[in-house]
């Protein structure tokens, strides 16, 4: 089925994903399992509720009904209450009339094409047992414990928080809403039309009004969250895109401290100066390729205490090797309140590169393309860890295949702006022009 993607399963509804196959997918999860429990939840989409219904209806088994919840919560509340798996009814941050749904197993571990949805697509096509057991349970106050654990001391500051009226509005201030911050409110309640702009904060156009609200409140940081929660992205003063990678190494600092020595997984299009600073602060720095089953992987593998992505996904030890928006914007709190310093003079000494963030380009023939590259940097330090990295002294480049859309993806860092742009023209000569 063309619905089933390489992490997750997403399409239109109710023209490629109905009831019909939310009630199958539910059977086939808890027989892939064996699941004698599982965990349902769902964001705000108009159709979640209905589709939630229809998987806990065919599930078969005990479910635990978490209702309205960000995807953090679904694998908190599989971890936390010892459940065999979990089914979180989601397009994340997708057109308004998508929906899809995220699976994870027992401990919150994610399934992905590699690790069972390949099978569970294949008993998808059979008829659902139905029979379960339908619990509803709220985890609100247990996961306001989880996170609210993290921050020993909170800072001061006025912070602007964009929802983008997905499902972290319905939960914020129950968590974090007697913090004495000045938090400035923005697309707050949930909404599953998303009437203001698309639920994705890696897209500029989606945080605007994130960036006119902090200019015009003089606001000390901003966060950007997407539809399902398990993404954030952060703001300096005046509405200043901060880069993930730079935000991953002030959590792997602060997650240091407590453990002292820890492996830290970042993934391969972050900066150079991601693992000079993890080696800095006395951790072991392990690369990894894009896509959060990877990343957890070789966390649980190398019992890394942290993990970060460029696209906005941080990973935590204690939340189960999973992401988790809240819980990065708490530890980052956190890190604030301690260090009592803006934001910006913590990132100053991390600026030290030039580099682009990611670009897409349309590209016919993603293999041959790769080979030209291949061929015409021969001279530099390449690996095929994901796609094509070719490394310099002075600056390196990441091309690689979407998973998901007909694109190449380029990531390039540099020492300097001016050698940034000589080599930002020298590929797109071979890539084209941007989409």
């Amino acid at each position: 089925m063309p619905v089933f993607k390489a992490y997750d399963i997403r399409g239109k509804y109710p023209a490629e994903i109905d009831e019909s196959l939310a009630e199958r997918l539910g059977g086939a999860l808890v027989r892939f399992l064996k699941a004698k429990r599982i965990a349902v939840g769902r964001d705000v989409r108009l159709s979640a509720p209905a589709i939630a219904a229809a998987v806990s209806k065919g599930a078969g088994c005990e479910v635990v009904d978490v209702g309205l919840c960000t995807t953090p919560m679904l694998y908190y509340a599989v971890g936390h209450l010892g459940l065999d798996g979990g089914v979180m009814v989601t397009a994340s941050h997708n057109p308004p009339g998508d929906i899809g749904f995220k699976l994870c197993r027992e401990r919150a571990f994610p399934l992905s094409e590699k690790t069972g949805l390949k099978e569970i697509e294949k008993l998808a096509a059979e008829k659902a047992p139905g029979g379960s057991t339908i619990v509803s349970r709220s985890i609100q106050a247990e996961y306001r414990t989880h996170l609210r654990k993290q921050i020993e001391k909170a800072p001061k500051l006025k912070i602007a928080i964009d929802t983008a009226h997905g499902a972290v509005g319905a939960h914020f201030d129950a968590i974090f809403g007697d913090l004495p911050i000045d938090f400035q409110r923005l697309c707050w309640k949930p909404d599953g039309n998303f009437p203001s702009h698309e639920p994705n904060p890696l897209k500029d156009e989606n945080v605007r009004d994130l960036q006119a609200a902090m200019k015009a409140t003089g606001a000390d940081l901003g966060v950007a969250f997407d539809g399902d929660g398990d993404r954030c992205m952060f703001f300096g003063p005046g509405g200043v895109r901060i880069g993930c990678d730079l935000i991953t190494i002030l959590l792997a600092r602060s997650e240091l401290r407590r453990q002292p020595g820890s492996a830290i997984v970042y993934d391969l299009r972050s900066s150079r100066v991601v693992p000079e600073e993890i080696r800095k602060a006395g951790g072991r720095p392990i690369r990894e390729r894009v896509g959060h089953s990877f990343i957890k992987e070789t966390m649980k593998k190398n019992d890394a205490v942290f993990g970060g992505e460029l696209s906005g996904h941080f990973y935590f030890k204690e939340h189960y090797f999973a992401d988790s928006g809240l819980m990065a914007l708490a530890k980052v709190l956190d890190l604030l309140g301690r260090e009592g310093k803006p934001i910006d003079e913590l990132l100053a000494p991390l600026r030290r590169t030039a580099a682009t963030g990611e670009i897409n380009f349309q590209v016919a023939d993603k293999d041959a393309l790769l080979a030209t590259l291949a061929k015409t940097y021969k001279d530099g330090k390449a690996d095929h860890l994901d796609g094509l990295t070719i490394e310099y002294a002075d600056w390196w480049f990441n091309v690689r295949p979407s998973n998901t859309e007909p694109y190449l993806r380029l990531n390039l860092e540099a020492n300097t702006p001016e050698l940034l742009e000589q080599k930002r023209g020298q590929l797109y000569k071979l890539l084209g022009e941007p989409v």
